[in-house]
């Protein structure tokens, strides 16, 4: 969506801070021993409680409030009984709707005890999403995100997924101005507009390019399998840079 008035702009910092606070929640939540279901069912009840609905359950009968993938899953990981475990890399994807906007934000988190690659993994995913929000800004070329991350992942020796991109969100989950790709793209010939409401979401791989489906009709795995990582904010653009809308309170 592209805002033009205030109000739109204070209920997607809302329900903004309503699925920033359950990743951050969920994060702070994650132990080994716990199933999927059970760190979705946290992710549940704080939406709840805010008055948000689930993004993915409204939108496309998602089975679950949240997506959460481990280790070879990278994207759209069902919730279930799924055990995790010490070392695991956890991705956190949390989206929801609440007065008409949507939101959508996310994470990876490693369990420890954590080998020093994927620590690194981890911080240079941040990173490599930074790189990028940092190009978003009115009048620039939208191509500017991903050439920068596609730089920093060459420079330090990364893949990114090249079939999970960011999206425009705001009245509904996945909208205009529809797909923009986190990795170099030579076709992209759009700008930026003031007001632009989307996402930035590499996801910064040991190895993988692609993103293939398994054995049900959600969860997506990396190929080749190797650990991978996704951060995602939601943003306003606007002529002085980004308004990212998905911090946490007291960030």
């Amino acid at each position: 969506m592209t805002l033009n008035n205030d109000d739109d702009l204070e209920r997607l910092k809302e329900i903004g801070r309503i699925c920033a606070r359950a990743v951050q929640m969920m994060g702070a939540a994650l132990e080994p021993g716990m199933t999927t279901a059970e760190l979705d069912a946290i992710g549940r009840r704080l939406l709840e409680e805010a008055g948000a609905r689930s993004a993915p359950e409204l939108s496309y009968d998602f089975p679950g409030a949240t997506c959460i993938s481990v280790n070879e899953e990278v994207a759209h990981g069902i919730p279930g009984p799924r055990v995790i475990a010490a070392g695991d890399l956890v991705n956190i994807d949390v989206s929801a709707e609440k007065n008409g906007f949507f939101s959508d934000t996310g994470a990876s988190f490693a369990v420890p005890p954590v080998k020093p690659q994927i620590e690194r993994l981890c911080r240079d995913g941040k990173r490599a999403m930074w790189v990028g929000l940092n190009e978003v800004r009115s009048g620039r070329p939208l191509a500017a995100i991903g050439n920068a991350i596609g730089s920093f992942a060459k420079k330090n020796r990364y893949t990114l997924v090249t079939n999970l991109a960011s999206h425009g969100v705001g009245r509904s989950l996945h909208e205009e101005p529809g797909e923009i790709a986190t990795w170099p793209d030579k076709h992209e010939k759009r700008r930026m507009e003031e007001g632009m409401v989307f996402t930035v979401e590499p996801f910064l791989s040991l190895g993988a390019h692609w993103a293939e489906s398994g054995d049900d009709a959600w969860t997506l795995y990396s190929e080749p399998r190797a650990p991978t990582v996704q951060y995602e904010h939601t943003v306003v653009v606007t002529r002085n840079g980004p308004k990212v809308l998905t911090l946490p309170d007291g960030v």
